[in-house]
């Protein structure tokens, strides 16, 4: 399982999130999505942590909790379905 943290400060960096979700257990792993073609941090990132127990502890904790002057969005993230690359694709443009 791996949790979706959303609403984040774009100046987040990884250090911080492992530093707050650890408080709630053994973080294994954060990744802070950014933009391809600026490089910007896109306001997300998603963190494993070692166990069920652990993240379900985390979302309860951290879902609507407030940080670096904002509301954080926190919950189970949802599996990524097949062929969606998150954008558009050449496809969807007709000449």
């Amino acid at each position: 399982m791996s949790i979706y943290v959303g609403n984040l400060d774009y100046g987040l960096e990884q250090e911080d999130l492992v530093e707050v979700f650890s408080e709630h257990g053994n973080v294994k792993r954060v990744h802070l999505p950014t933009d391809r073609e600026t490089g910007r941090k896109r306001g997300f990132a998603f963190v494993e942590m070692a166990n069920e127990d652990e993240e379900s502890a985390a979302i309860s904790a951290l879902d609507g909790a407030e940080w670096m002057g904002r509301t954080l969005k926190v919950n189970q993230a949802k599996p990524r379905e097949p062929g969606n690359s998150g954008g558009m694709n050449r496809r969807s443009f007709r000449i």
